[in-house]
Formats: structure tokens, C-alpha cells, sequence
């Protein structure tokens, strides 16, 4: 690959409109597409600049219409219905409608999903300003705080290695406090629902920035129980379809204590009830666990992520994986606001004096674990609690629920069910 790869854009040759149809006993449900496009450095509407690699072509299509058919009527309908499912209809847009204020090189597909793997989280977190930095669909670091640019530098001190070329999507208009905070790191894009005078300067900075709008956003919310229809396409030309993931945990009542009977029969339940901040971290920590490809495991403290552990075959192994990021995360932090070095090049560097401290390997004290399906031994809960966490989410039925409850009872460990798996594939 060459250089100039990564700026072509890599023309597609898919049609301005797409529609696909489910039928059955003669009903046809039809879903109308139409080609997203912007317009280049020349003027030229162009679509995506590339697909995952330089050497795919892509393109992204926005939801415009649905209709149905029977016995040679056509209606107009509200989007797709199959079942019990209904799926979110058309003219909604989100990234299908985000406006370029500067495009630096034209957005590729990554980019694109980046900032819906975003929204997939920060629907959950409109209460508050929120701040999801994502790579390659995985957030980096999210937090949630009193004041938007608070919330952007706990998500980027949550992980500053892995957001260094990040997307940052901001769950609020983007002020100029926040502007000024981003202008100084790299990212290639920044998400918001709207920029307030001023910002869009301060971000011009970085001429290669990718500023996009979002409209809807101020009205993300509103997607918390929608569900959109996700197509897998398979080698053989073939097709997976699903409704998409949704939270059903909403509220802190959503979150049980853990309880589960032992072989014999007996009740065991968790003895200590989480206080009012843990209840918060927990379920902020699921909603952040949903748009986290699985099998994944994080470290939650103050509505902030403190590591991701992500994409694992096994569950003792993500949580360990991601007990280490948390503890390399420290370190990181240490390094960049005493010496404003990453932490590798602290220590190879002799002109840095070096306190030797352990501090980070009680990162995890205090803070909340979050697993996205059970734990099947209590192997995998104690990598948490033998560092210190003080609370466990996850949705419960193992067969060795009960060994986890007494493991995390003997640790002093409250943990809540969620009750619902949240697999990310």
C-alpha cells in the first residue's frame, strides 16, 4: 500500500437506489434506499472513500421508504413489521443524515460505523453529557460527567494510547472548552449534534479533522427501544438477519441482586446491597458493555471506563486482558501529566527521574465489572475481585451462579443480574 491509497476515494459502482422485500403468502414488505453522498474538494458528490481497506469499494444507503403490497395494492407503511418486531422506519436519519463541515480526507466506511457504534451507546447516556471515543467499532474510553468537556478528557484519559487517530462522539453540541481539548490530540473524526459559535474554528486546526454534524442527535434518546433490522452477508452469498440489540435493563429497579440455588436446592443471595454510585456505575457500565464485541469484559469507576476488554475466545481471559489495560491505562496517565510522555518512552528515557511506585496495580479498587454473558466458573469473576472491585454486573444463569455469588460475598462484592445477554459480533 502506498501512501496516497489512504486519500483516493476508491469510486463505487453501486446504484443510487437500492430496495430489498420480504414476502410471504403473498404480502410483499419493501424497504427503499438511497446512495448517501457528499460533495468532494471539487464539488463532485461522492459517496464513502473506501470500504474497510483501501482496495474495497463502498457505499452507504439511507433508509427513504417502505411499502407494502397485497394483492396488487400498494401502501405506504411506517417501516418494516415481521412478527412482534417492529423496525425503525424511514427518514430517521442519524450518520446516514451527517452533514461534512470539514471533510480534511473524504469519510471511508470505518469512519462512518465508528460514529454509529457511538450512537449505539450514547443513546443510553442522553441524561447527562456523555463522550464515546471509538476505533475500529470498539469504544476507547467513555464517560459521562457534569460538563461536556470533562466527560471528553475522562474518555480519553481512559485509554490515550488506543484513542490516538480515534473518532470522538459527543452526546451534546460541542462548545468551544470541548473544541479547544480535542484541537490538542489527534483524532480523524469529531461527532456532534450541532457546534456552538466558534468551535468549528477551533477545530479547523487540524486541517485533516473530519467534522461532521449530526442533527438528530439531540434526540438520540428516542432510539433506546428501536430496533433496526442487521443483515450478515455470508460467503456463499448467502444472509443472516436479526432485529438489533436492545437494553432492557433501563432503570437502576431494571438491576436484581444475584441470587441462585446451589445443587442441593439451597437459596444463596448476594449480602451486600449496592450503594446509590454503584447502582450508577453498573448500569452505565452495561449500557457502554452493549456496543462491546464480544467476548468482553470492563472496568467501570465514576461513569467512566477505566479499561475494555474486548473480542476474547474466553471470559478469564478478557477479564484478566483488560485488568492489565486498566493498570497500563494508570501508568499512561502518570506519564502524560508528570512528563507529558507516553509511558514507553519514560522509561527508556534516562533525562525522566523515575519514582518506582505500585500505585496502578490498585487501579481497580473500588470500581465495577461488567462481563456481557455469565460467568461459567467463578475463575473469571475473582481476576476482578482479587484487584479490588467492589461490584459485578452481569446476566446471571450459570449453572455455577451460586459459587460466583459466594465468591464475590467473600470478597465483600455486591452483584446484580441484568438478566439479558449482550453479545456483539
Amino acid at each position: 500500500m502506498k501512501k496516497k491509497d489512504y486519500r483516493t476515494i476508491n469510486k463505487d459502482s453501486f446504484p443510487s437506489e437500492m430496495e430489498i422485500s420480504f414476502v410471504e403468502e403473498g404480502r410483499r414488505q419493501s424497504l427503499v434506499y438511497e446512495k448517501v453522498t457528499w460533495p468532494d474538494a471539487s464539488g463532485e458528490p461522492q459517496g464513502l472513500r473506501y470500504g474497510e481497506n483501501p482496495d474495497q469499494k463502498a457505499a452507504m444507503y439511507k433508509l427513504v421508504g417502505s411499502y407494502v403490497t397485497e394483492t396488487f395494492h400498494t401502501n405506504k407503511i411506517n417501516g418494516l413489521k415481521l412478527g412482534d418486531d417492529q423496525f425503525v422506519g424511514p427518514n430517521l436519519g442519524l450518520v446516514c443524515d451527517a452533514k461534512l463541515i470539514q471533510s480534511g480526507k473524504h469519510p471511508g466506511k470505518i469512519n462512518m460505523t465508528d460514529i454509529d457504534a457511538a450512537l449505539l451507546i450514547l443513546r443510553y447516556l442522553a441524561d447527562d453529557p456523555a463522550c464515546a471515543i471509538m476505533k475500529h467499532n470498539n469504544p476507547c474510553g467513555v464517560s459521562q460527567a457534569g460538563h461536556l468537556d470533562q466527560a471528553f478528557s475522562n474518555a480519553l484519559d481512559a485509554d490515550r494510547v488506543a484513542a490516538f487517530g480515534g473518532a470522538v462522539v459527543l452526546g451534546r453540541s460541542c462548545d468551544c472548552s470541548t473544541a479547544e481539548l480535542i484541537s490538542n490530540c489527534y483524532v480523524e473524526v469529531v461527532a456532534a449534534s450541532s457546534y456552538e459559535e466558534g468551535a468549528v474554528e477551533i477545530l479547523s486546526r487540524r486541517k485533516n479533522l473530519r467534522i461532521i454534524e449530526i442533527p438528530r442527535m439531540d434526540r438520540l434518546s428516542d432510539f433506546q427501544d428501536r430496533r433496526f433490522l442487521e443483515i450478515k452477508s455470508l460467503l456463499d452469498g448467502g444472509l443472516i438477519v436479526q432485529p438489533s440489540f436492545v437494553c432492557l435493563p433501563s432503570t437502576l429497579e431494571d438491576l436484581k441482586l444475584a441470587e441462585a440455588k446451589r445443587k442441593d436446592g439451597t437459596l444463596v443471595k448476594i449480602e451486600r446491597k449496592p450503594t446509590e454510585a454503584e447502582l450508577k456505575d453498573l448500569l452505565f457500565g452495561w449500557f457502554v458493555e452493549s456496543g462491546v464485541t464480544s467476548n468482553s469484559v470492563i472496568y467501570v469507576k465514576n461513569r467512566t471506563t477505566l479499561a475494555i476488554g474486548t473480542g476474547e475466545q474466553d471470559r478469564v481471559g478478557v477479564a484478566r486482558i483488560a485488568l492489565q489495560k486498566a493498570r497500563r491505562n494508570t501508568l499512561e496517565r502518570i506519564a502524560f501529566y508528570n512528563f507529558g510522555v507516553t509511558y514507553d518512552k519514560l522509561i527508556h528515557n534516562s533525562q525522566f527521574v523515575i519514582k518506582r511506585s505500585n500505585s496502578h496495580l490498585d487501579c481497580c479498587r473500588g470500581a465495577i465489572m461488567i462481563s456481557d454473558a455469565f460467568f461459567p466458573f467463578d475463575d473469571g469473576v475473582k481476576v476482578g475481585l482479587e484487584a479490588g472491585v467492589a461490584a459485578v454486573a452481569q446476566p446471571g444463569g450459570s449453572i455455577n451462579d451460586a459459587s460466583v455469588i459466594d465468591a464475590c460475598n467473600e470478597y465483600g462484592a455486591t452483584m446484580v443480574f441484568t438478566g439479558q445477554r449482550a453479545f456483539k459480533h
